[in-house]
């Protein structure tokens, strides 16, 4: 038996031929989104800590709606926030774009990202409803 995956690229974000903005695997139908960054449609990466985090939940958001799930079914985040910057101001600039849904999450500090300037990279799992 051979399993396909399925990559998700929503138009909103910007495309990359070096990697997927999600994939979903079919055992279990399970949505591993890649790590978000707060960049706009075009890829702007966009000022500050608030601004970032909440682009990149948004980014986050939008590659769930592609693959017919939304953040009731988030089952963890992995956040990657560089050292020196406030998790708090991100959390409550999120939760504007978020909303109440609980979810297990780590929180993880790094010197730096792949991309200069980018100061937050949000990835998920969630589980796609029948």
């Amino acid at each position: 038996m051979t399993l396909k995956t399925t990559h998700l690229d929503p138009e909103e974000l910007p495309y990359s031929p070096a990697f997927t903005q999600g994939v979903i695997a079919p055992a279990g139908r399970t949505l591993y989104v890649g790590g978000q960054l707060g960049t706009d449609s075009s890829g702007k990466l966009l000022d500050g800590i608030e601004a970032q985090t909440e682009q990149a939940m948004r980014n986050v958001l939008t590659v769930l709606t592609a693959a017919g799930t939304g953040p009731e079914h988030v089952v963890k985040l992995n956040i990657y926030l560089v050292n020196g910057h406030d998790a708090r101001a991100g959390y409550e600039a999120s939760q504007s774009v978020w909303g109440n849904h609980r979810t297990a999450i780590t929180v993880i500090s790094t010197a730096e990202h792949g991309r200069p300037g980018a100061l937050i990279e949000i990835d998920a799992i969630a589980l796609i409803p029948e």
